[in-house]
Order: C-alpha cells, then sequence, then structure tokens
C-alpha cells in the first residue's frame, strides 16, 4: 500500500492518460468537491460488482478514499483482479483542497425544478440510470434508458447529443452521482441529479409518467 502526496498524484496523472482516479467517499462529499474525470463508486456491497463492471482491471488506479478505509479497498480491488494500483491520495480529498487544485461538483436538483424546466427545455434529457424492469414498471415520459453498468460504453455514450441538458435519475441518490461522474468523465457537464431520483421524481404530479407494458409481459 503506497499513500501519495497530491503532488505526486499530480504526476502520476500527467504521465497515464488512461489513469482512472476512484474517489469511495460519501456520496454527498463527493458531489460537493473531487478531482476533474474521477470515477466515483460507493463502498457498499455492490461495490466490487460496480469497480468491475465500470473500470477496467488493467488500467493505473489512483485512489481517494476516507481515511483508514485504504486498505480495505485496496485489497478489495486486488481480488477483484486490479493489476496496477497506484496507490492513494495521502490525507485524502482534503489534501487537494489544500494544495488549492482544480476541483469539479455536481448540481442536485428537486424534482419540482424538473417539472418547471420540461415543458420549456428542447435539449432536456432525462437520463434514467435504473435496470430495464424498473424503467420499464414506470419512468419519465421521452427519458432515455442506460442502466449504470452500461456507462462505459462507447456506444451509449454516443447516444448523448452533446448540446443535452441532462437530468440524471435512478433508483438511489448514490447510484445517481455514480453516472454523473462517469458523464462528466465522458465530456458531458450541463447536468444535474435529481434529489431522491425516481421516488421523488413519482410524486412530483406535474410530471408525465409511462410504463413499458410490453417489456413488462
Amino acid at each position: 500500500m503506497r499513500s501519495l502526496t497530491h503532488a505526486a498524484c499530480r504526476k502520476i496523472m500527467k504521465e497515464n492518460d488512461d489513469l482512472v482516479i476512484l474517489d469511495t467517499r460519501d456520496a454527498g462529499a463527493f458531489m460537493q468537491g473531487f478531482i476533474p474525470g474521477s470515477v466515483y463508486i460507493s463502498l457498499n456491497e455492490q461495490f466490487t460488482d460496480l469497480a468491475t463492471s465500470l473500470v477496467n482491471t488493467a488500467s493505473p488506479i489512483l485512489l481517494v478514499a476516507e481515511g483508514g478505509k485504504e486498505t480495505e479497498i485496496m485489497d478489495k480491488l486486488s481480488k477483484a483482479g486490479f493489476k496496477d494500483i497506484r496507490g492513494y491520495l495521502e490525507g485524502g480529498f482534503s489534501e487537494w483542497l489544500n494544495a488549492q487544485e482544480e476541483i469539479d461538483m455536481i448540481i442536485e436538483i428537486e424534482a419540482d425544478e424538473l417539472a418547471m424546466d420540461l415543458p420549456f427545455d428542447d435539449e432536456l434529457l432525462v437520463l434514467d440510470v435504473r435496470q430495464q424492469t424498473e424503467f420499464a414498471g414506470g419512468h419519465v415520459r421521452d427519458a432515455m434508458n442506460m442502466p449504470l453498468k452500461t456507462m462505459n460504453d462507447p456506444a451509449n455514450m454516443a447516444m448523448i447529443e452533446e448540446t443535452c441538458n441532462i437530468y440524471i435519475m435512478g433508483g438511489s441518490d448514490t447510484k445517481q452521482v455514480m453516472a454523473a461522474a462517469l458523464l462528466k468523465r465522458q465530456g458531458f457537464h450541463n447536468l444535474r441529479t435529481i434529489e431522491g431520483g425516481w421516488e421523488s421524481v413519482l410524486r412530483e404530479k406535474r410530471i408525465e409518467t409511462v410504463k413499458e407494458k410490453e417489456m413488462l409481459n
């Protein structure tokens, strides 16, 4: 296990175009600030499954984690087949902030803002990152379904127009944040997550929702 100063991390970032900065902090903390281009994966029971789905195991990995969690996470990654773990940011994200390095953030809105924007924004795209069966059971009319685990597929990313104003909706705030980070890594920055996800949208009666009956049969 190797701890790295922010300067050492910056050097690795410059020297490795295929580097993956993997951030595993709390979703709320991640939204408030993260190293640009980071992949966010929540440290929960699905961590290993999501890591192997969203990140190439051959990619060099730089870890950003809450203090005391580094060894546990690096062990999980090693057991999952990640071979090139360069180390972790010493002092965590606070070290990056204290060094006044560049950061990125994720904007979160409430469902009522989506309700107000839908009728007036021709470029608005509701991107639903739930599983297909969940999407079929109910979704915002004209939403695009792109399950979280498929978002590392370039063909899927090509389906999103650069001009889109993206509103990300999922079954949980955490998965919405993961999706937002993946989109930002691909260069899509005009995006927002919806606080409370699908359940919040469902309670907003001004938002029209539909079901895909043929998928439910």
